[in-house]
């Protein structure tokens, strides 16, 4: 299974991107920064100059049973920036 969960496509996010050229992703959390920069550049044919990440934990879910309440936190998660090269760009809405 690859690397990249799924593109971060948010208000903030398209902000950043219009303004930096930087774009989000949720990736898995074993992950480190080369393995994530060679995945974005072999997916979208395009040159990553750096990327940054951070861990994040997933939201609380609670549910309601028999014994009472059961309150828990779902799978930690990674976010990665990546910085493209000027001129790049990524368009996630191509392959729709």
């Amino acid at each position: 299974m690859g690397i990249i969960i799924k593109p971060l496509v948010t208000e903030k996010m398209t902000a950043i991107t219009d303004k930096l050229n930087r774009f989000g992703f949720i990736v898995r959390p074993e992950a480190n920064k080369l393995e994530i920069k060679r995945e974005v550049e072999m997916h979208y044919n395009v040159t990553v100059v750096d990327v940054n990440t951070t861990r994040y934990a997933g939201k609380t879910k609670s549910r309601y049973t028999r014994a009472g309440i059961i309150k828990g936190r779902t799978n930690a998660f990674k976010k990665a920036i990546v910085t493209l090269k000027d001129g790049d760009s990524i368009d996630f809405y191509s392959n729709i």
